[in-house]
């Protein structure tokens, strides 16, 4: 009998029904060849001769190739041979009792259970019933003495025999390999054929051999037919089954190069259970910090969930999921059988082959996933305020500029920003720890009011800011806002005190082309309107924003501005942290307005950028700077210049050239000037304007990043243009003694500046404090109030020449003593070199 797995209930019910369908059979052809027995007497046949039929029988059936194929067995039996030989020696139903008695007994020495022992001698009951049946049908009788069976008799028994054997094995194996009928009947065809063959010569040299007077000795040239045969179809067989099981392997493999761990597990269980003809696999992974348990047959995944180890079972074989000998463990392979199997060398090499593709899928996908994870939290705390988890200025920005672009009708899009009132007094009276507190509870409700869609983010301190989408009408806007900043109304405890948090608001709509920094000004202007006129929220009006109107009024006097040289240039000394000296200066640009007074770059650059007077501009802060360095150096300084250079002159290609004009007119070594490039400064600028600063630093000119860490595109500006300093943007600046982020920012740009042999300033030192904070990071030079305002060009050489403490050049006592620090050369080629600040800590 096949050697069958009940994979379900179905299946088993399918099965007992055809085998007992065949039994009911087999017992049939047994009652009428005992009838037909007693209807035509014949002699009995000596017990000598049924002993030996019965042994012959058992032999056969024994002796039988057997291959594995997965759940079945592909039985290539002789027991066709002595049952054909045994109906030319006695009767028929003598035959079938033999037949039964013989392939009982091999079945109850091997254990195979009662279902299989009573499917087998059925069976063969009822194949040798019917082989038998053609023996009479042609009148065939038997004789022991002169057996004489006609070839085409011999030949219709044996294909009657096999014919009733395949149909009821052939349904068998179907059922429980659950394939289909005409699958497992073409299966090995061509070895079906070959053993048909061999089996009628076989058969047919023995009956000649006892039917003539030949040497009874040829008899022994039988066995060796059956064994030839017997070792051609084995090893065929084996071939075919190694061939195919190494295909499912690969199979299998292929499945198993997946990044997701589900289906990897559940690929695995279904795979394991198919190649190994396992009635179930299971795999019980132990690794990855949660266990799981997944159970599967041939066909599905039966489950998959919480561990459930249990006691090892007598029909299961266990083996470790690791990759190589001496891996890590991640699990457990189980393979149950529903019986006792023992597995070949073959099997348990292919065995260890697939665990260690499982182990290595196993690994690879939960490698996979926590890098996912990662990225996840990474992308999450790049786009998330870390004090209130609302979205951060970067996220807003992106999303705001997605929603402005968006085309599809789905309402206006507008900004609201938020300001607390009187926040100041909080972190003044109950401390910063206290303030944290109002900030979250404050964003809690802010989150809890928006509706959904909007997105509410914090753009830093006590500013928020709330993107309203779905807008049907502009009027909307106010009404939203409104409610948004009346859920901010009831009071908050804080350390045993009821505060109440009032908030101004500023609305602009996202109308036009307008860009998102543009939107974040009008909703600022509003909220800033709004704070001056008491009112809680206020729309953008354009006839409102003044600064529209002073940039219109600014724009028509430019030509006038560079025609009578209102533009002028301060300078503010850069100073050596650690020993006070000044090494180098930053120019400044002002206008010297007529009615408004001094302007600062700040107030008008944005209206020379947009007017036609920006090469005109540029020359002017150029052409000063340089006059103002031959003074310095005709007195005993001689100091690099830094002067901030706007993005649209850099798109100007004869900008090189005229700067290295003026460079050569006033005798300055190209070494001697640092052009500030503005760290906003965005990818497709970069395209443009590569050309031009690459010209420039091939000639010598020294190139520094302004403002660095609060842009969005620092490494993408490192990246693509080689430059040779950096400067810290005040804000991180001012904090840096109180804020530990502040602190984290300015230690990782000067560790970066170091890796990259560039220097560092800080801008807007203000305070001693923070003068040694800098230091103590290792930021070794910077610029601020603490050591001297902008000045004139004159008014600087004075205080160079007056110093302090009587040392000229010196505008601040030293950090350290005398030989505490090591004095490096500072250098002064001309080449596109990158310079050292000429004092590092020792």
């Amino acid at each position: 009998m096949p050697d069958t797995s009940f994979n379900d209930d179905a299946t088993d019910r399918r099965l007992r029904l055809l085998i007992g369908l065949v039994v009911v059979l087999g017992l049939g052809a047994s009652a009428w060849w005992i009838s037909y027995l007693h209807h035509h007497p014949a002699p009995t046949p000596s017990i000598a001769v049924l002993t030996l039929l019965c042994l012959t029988v058992a032999a056969a059936y024994r002796f039988r190739v057997s291959v594995r194929v997965r759940s079945s067995v592909d039985g290539l039996a002789w027991a066709e041979m002595p049952v054909l030989v045994g109906l030319a020696l006695v009767p028929t139903p003598w035959v079938a009792l033999c037949a039964a008695i013989g392939v009982g007994i091999v079945r109850l020495l091997t254990r195979a259970g009662a279902q299989k022992t009573v499917f087998a001698v059925a069976k063969e009951a009822l194949t040798a019933g019917a082989a038998g049946a053609i023996f009479a049908a042609y009148g065939v009788q038997p004789s022991v003495t002169d057996p004489y069976v006609p070839v085409g008799v011999l030949v219709a028994a044996l294909t009657v025999f096999t014919l009733v054997d395949q149909l009821v094995f052939i349904p068998v194996v179907a059922t429980g390999t659950r394939t289909s009928v005409l699958a497992a009947a073409r299966r090995n065809w061509i070895g079906k054929v070959i053993g048909y063959l061999g089996q009628l010569g076989a058969t047919l040299l023995v009956l000649w051999v006892l039917s003539s007077d030949a040497n009874v000795l040829l008899l022994l040239v039988a066995p060796l037919v059956v064994a030839c045969m017997y070792l051609w179809q084995s090893r065929s067989s084996r071939t075919r089954e190694e061939r195919e099981s190494w295909q499912r392997l690969a199979r299998a493999t292929d499945e198993l190069n997946a990044v997701d761990l589900t289906q990897v597990l559940h690929s695995a269980t279904t795979r394991a259970a198919q190649i190994f003809s396992a009635v179930e696999a299971v795999i019980d992974l132990t690794t990855g910090g949660i266990g799981r348990t997944v159970r599967a047959t041939e066909d599905h995944v039966l489950t998959d969930g919480p561990p459930a180890i249990g006691p090892a079972r007598a029909d299961e074989t266990t083996v470790d999921l690791v990759a190589h000998e001496g891996g890590a463990r991640v699990g457990v392979l189980r393979l149950r059988f529903g019986g006792t199997v023992r597995l070949t060398e073959f099997e348990q090499y292919k065995l260890r082959t697939f665990t260690s593709a499982v182990c290595t899928a196993i690994r690879n996908a939960q490698a996979y996933a926590e890098l996912e994870r990662i990225a996840a939290e990474n992308a999450y705390a790049a786009a998330h305020d870390p004090l209130t988890g609302l979205a951060n200025r970067r996220h807003l920005y992106e999303q705001a500029e997605r929603r402005c672009q968006d085309t599809s009708p789905d309402g206006l899009v507008a900004l609201l920003i938020i300001d607390l009132n009187h926040f100041k007094e909080v972190n003044d009276t109950l401390g910063h720890a206290a303030g944290d507190d109002v900030l979250r509870e404050v964003a809690r409700r802010l989150d809890e009011a928006a509706p959904p869609g909007d997105l509410v983010a914090r753009l830093g301190g006590d500013e928020f800011a709330v993107l309203l989408t779905g807008l049907p009408t502009p009027a909307l806007a106010n009404h939203r806002a409104t409610a948004m900043l009346a859920a901010l109304e009831p009071s908050i405890e804080v350390e045993g005190m009821r505060i109440t948090v009032e908030a101004a608001g500023g609305i602009a709509l996202a109308v036009g082309t307008g860009s998102v920094e543009e939107l974040m000004r009008r909703a600022d202007i509003a909220m800033y309107q709004a704070k001056r006129a008491g009112e809680p929220t206020m729309i953008y009006a354009h006839a409102r924003d003044t600064s529209d109107v002073e940039r219109l009024m600014l724009t028509g006097e430019l030509r006038r501005a560079v025609s009578e040289h209102e533009f002028t240039v301060d300078f503010q000394p850069i100073v050596d942290l650690g020993s006070g000296e000044v090494v180098s200066a930053e120019a400044l640009a002002r206008w010297h307005h007529p009615d408004q007074g001094d302007l600062t770059t700040v107030q008008f650059l944005e209206t020379v950028e947009r007017s036609g007077q920006l090469p005109a501009f540029a020359d002017a802060v150029l052409e000063q700077s340089l006059l103002a360095m031959q003074s310095w150096r005709a007195a005993g300084f001689d100091l690099p210049v830094a002067v901030n250079v706007s993005p649209r002159s850099l798109l100007d290609p004869d900008f090189p050239a005229a700067v290295l004009a003026r460079l050569e007119r006033h005798d300055v070594s190209p070494g001697q000037l640092v052009l500030e490039l503005a760290e906003t400064l965005t990818i497709s600028q970069l395209d443009v304007v590569e050309r031009v600063l690459a010209e420039l630093r091939n000639a010598g000119v020294r190139l520094a990043v302004d403002d660095f860490g609060t842009g969005v595109s620092s490494l993408s500006v490192l990246s693509r243009i080689p430059v040779h300093q950096l400067k810290i943007d005040s804000e991180f600046v001012a904090s840096v003694e109180t804020s530990t982020e502040a602190a984290a920012v300015v230690r990782t740009t000067v560790d970066l500046a170091r890796n990259l042999h560039l220097t560092v300033v800080a801008e807007g030192v203000e305070s001693e404090p923070q003068r040694r904070a800098l230091w103590a990071l290792g930021c070794t030079a910077g610029q601020g109030h603490l050591f001297a305002r902008p000045l004139s060009a004159a008014r600087f050489l004075g205080t160079l020449q007056r110093g302090s403490g009587g040392r000229p050049g010196v505008l601040a006592s030293a950090l350290h003593d005398a030989g505490s620090v090591v004095r490096m050369p500072v250098r002064r080629s001309a080449g596109p070199g990158r310079s050292s600040l000429p004092h590092l800590p020792a």
